[in-house]
């Protein structure tokens, strides 16, 4: 087993992102919407403002009760979009029981819309662009390959086996209560991201050569880790993303990349 180090291309991101940040002609601002009390949701939060302080960019956070109805929640991203001092405009998903995360995302101006959600954006998901860099960094070909990714999530999973499969691989989508075990067991790559501690074990993957765990739980030490485990492939020739250092600092790195991008094409 291998790790691919997304700690450090993340650093080396962020490193020219602070050097575009500092030819800019203005702070590029990024508004995020931060709904509910999800402890994963609120360190992810800090962990974006904190980066954006150390490029340039300044993060606003706007937090609500769980129970804000959604038409409040519209109603503010309404003005953040005609509000030309905001570049930028993020939901923190997923969003808590009851609301209805599509329409909320469809509200974003498609001009505005960094993380790559809505309908019509011209954005590549920040944590879908990450992960083909990790992809990239593992010294395997790929090419007419076969991809699994598991998921809970469509928004997450479709738009990844679109990217995939415009890369050359044949790629199923599967939940983590649905798999397909002989599709699974066939394919090099796997994009797993269930929120469940030690879900993919290496005798589900045996011929995988590139795993991203895209997971982030709290384990039983009070630490966090991803749905992998990890100590199962410690025998097989697998390069692998760990958690924390992988994903999630290439996820925040292509964001702040992206809010340089919207904060150049539409407003500088």
């Amino acid at each position: 087993m291998q790790l691919i180090d997304g700690k450090s291309l993340a650093a080396r991101i962020r490193a020219e992102v602070k050097r575009d940040v500092a030819e800019l002609k203005t702070v590029p601002v990024l508004n995020i919407l931060l709904v509910g009390d999800d402890p994963a949701s609120r360190l992810y939060v800090a962990l974006k403002k904190k980066a954006a302080s150390e490029v340039g960019v300044q993060v606003n956070i706007f937090e609500f009760a769980a129970e804000t109805p959604d038409e409040q929640l519209i109603s503010l991203i309404e003005q953040w979009n005609h509000d030309s001092s905001v570049h930028a405009i993020l939901v923190q998903i997923p969003l808590p029981y009851g609301h209805d995360e599509e329409r909320v995302i469809a509200a974003i101006d498609p001009k505005k819309d960094v993380d790559g959600f809505h309908p019509h954006t011209t954005m590549i998901p920040p944590v879908h662009e990450g992960i083909l860099r990790l992809i990239n960094e593992a010294p395997v070909a790929i090419n007419g390959e076969q991809a699994a990714i598991i998921a809970n999530s469509e928004i997450f999973a479709a738009p990844l086996q679109r990217m995939l499969t415009t890369g050359g691989m044949s790629v199923v989508m599967m939940t983590p209560d649905l798999l397909d075990a002989q599709v699974l067991a066939a394919s090099t790559v796997v994009v797993v991201a269930v929120g469940r501690i030690n879900f993919l074990h290496a005798n589900m993957t045996p011929q995988a050569r590139v795993i991203i765990d895209v997971g982030t739980n709290k384990a039983f030490d009070g630490g966090v880790c991803g749905d992998v485990d990890s100590n199962s492939y410690r025998d097989q020739d697998a390069w692998i993303t760990p958690v924390p250092g992988g994903v999630g600092p290439m996820t925040i790195a292509q964001l702040l990349k992206n809010v340089v991008r919207l904060s150049r094409q539409n407003f500088l």
